[in-house]
């Protein structure tokens, strides 16, 4: 017995001069391992006879028990010792200020889009919001879109599986530009006119509405994105004429990039919804793209079709509608050649912004 207890003493021993958890280990193989004094000592028992074994392998066990208790003991005293020196080095003044959290702020196309409502805003325009998960009809028929418009093929539209999974002639889609809220918007406000009947026979209150939104097409480059930013403008009233529509844009790009140093250019073009149809081109007399000619948006009159569809008669209402990216305006105005760094997530460019 005297023997155990010398093997206790002497493992206590050199549990507690072992100052790193390292140390610590080699000294419990020493007593605990394979090859250690404890498990010699059980190894020893296959020679005694049953009561011995009995008798002595209490005892082993006893003397294993200290032993585990010690080193225990010091594993606890080494951590405390790793801890306290870890606060000591690491101790906070309490007593200074603390460090602020920078402030966030919005990205720079949605910066845009809040000069692009304040603007229109000011003009009478209302802001209108929708899905961006549409069906055919307000995405391509009601915008008078042909069944073998381009548009509508794989190679330009994103389309989805319908939410009940059955196949389907029309899939939704992720709608190619923010129009369909024109048509959303129209035919809800003719709806609510012509559902008060009294009124009916009065003229219909002018729909002058912008839709800002996100659009996808299959696209993406230095310039284009599949994910990117428009914003559609409509106004249908009983005598809303193309010079209305010059006389609006033309106020807002001045309004927006603050300069009355630009010209406008109206080039014929052609969309299936306008009719008559113009590219609008701006030109800078001043600064790195003076002299170049910028192509900004599309626009025309409404095409009878698409008064129609709106629910209204389009020998009396007639209007103007036009669509734009806002991600080409926001490159113009803070001087962006890459439209991928909009979409990077790089906060050194982004904090520039704010």
């Amino acid at each position: 017995m005297s023997d155990l207890q010398a093997i206790v003493d002497s493992a206590s021993a050199a549990f507690s001069a072992c100052t790193t958890p390292a140390d610590l280990e080699n000294a419990k193989a020493q007593y605990l391992g394979k090859t250690g004094r404890i498990t010699e000592l059980m190894k020893g028992m296959a020679a005694l006879s049953i009561e011995e074994k009995k008798q002595l392998g209490a005892q082993i066990n006893v003397t294993k028990q200290a032993v585990e208790a010690a080193l225990n003991q010091r594993r606890d005293a080494l951590a405390d010792a790793t801890m306290n020196a870890q606060l000591a080095t690491e101790a906070l003044d309490v007593s200074l200020p603390g460090r602020a959290r920078a402030g966030g702020g919005l990205h720079p196309v949605m910066l845009t889009q809040e000069r692009i409502e304040g603007i229109f805003g000011s003009m009478g325009f209302d802001v209108a919001d929708g899905p961006e998960i549409e069906n055919d009809w307000f995405n391509f028929t009601a915008l008078n879109t042909p069944e073998d418009h381009p548009a509508r093929s794989m190679h330009d539209t994103f389309y989805v599986d319908p939410l009940d999974g059955k196949p389907t002639d029309t899939p939704p889609l992720l709608r190619t530009h923010t129009s369909p809220m024109q048509i959303r918007h129209a035919t809800a406000h003719v709806k609510a006119w012509k559902a008060n009947v009294d009124k009916v026979s009065q003229p219909m209150p002018e729909i002058r509405v912008i839709a800002p939104g996100r659009t996808y097409r299959v696209d993406s480059d230095a310039t284009h994105s599949p994910m990117f930013h428009q914003c559609e403008g409509l106004w249908i009233g009983e005598n809303v004429s193309f010079k209305d529509l010059k006389v609006v844009f033309t106020d807002f790009c001045k309004t927006f990039f603050e300069s009355d140093d630009l010209v406008l250019r109206f080039r014929p073009s052609f969309f299936p919804f306008t009719e008559p149809s113009a590219e609008i081109d701006i030109q800078f007399a001043t600064g790195p793209l003076a002299g170049r000619w910028l192509e900004v948006a599309g626009s025309g009159q409404v095409h009878p079709n698409v008064v129609r569809n709106m629910g209204l008669d389009p020998e009396r209402y007639i209007g103007f509608a036009f669509g734009m990216g806002m991600d080409r305006l926001t490159m113009l105005r803070y001087g962006v050649n890459d439209l991928r760094l909009f979409f990077d997530g790089d906060l050194r460019f982004l904090s520039q912004f704010q």
